[in-house]
């Protein structure tokens, strides 16, 4: 979950590293502005990349270890599973979270 946060914030800085503004960029050249939406673009597509990437990873751990923790007692699948839901539900939800911001670092 560390590594979700981690990856989340990293996109998120990336987003505002890439976020320029155009009016700032612009000096009166057509060519300055289109550069400063396209590193605006860029930021918004690292940012939820790399959100869906984290996500993928920690669902995909989350799956494993439940998996494994079934396997070595499984009189607890009821609870491993039902702890399994719940926190790849929250991972889901940082996730949507981090492309929906990303994508509206384009705009």
């Amino acid at each position: 979950m560390k590594k979700l946060v981690a990856f989340t914030a990293l996109a998120t800085v990336g987003l505002m590293m890439f976020d320029v503004n155009a009016a700032q960029a612009a000096d009166g050249a057509e060519g300055a502005v289109s550069a400063a939406s396209g590193l605006k673009g860029i930021g918004g597509g690292l940012a939820a990349g790399l959100g869906a990437i984290a996500a993928g990873l920690g669902i995909g751990r989350i799956g494993g270890s439940a998996v494994e923790s079934i396997a070595r007692q499984p009189e607890m699948a009821g609870s491993i599973g039902t702890n399994m839901i719940i926190t790849a539900a929250l991972v889901e939800g940082v996730a949507l979270f981090a492309v929906v911001v990303g994508l509206l670092g384009i705009l």
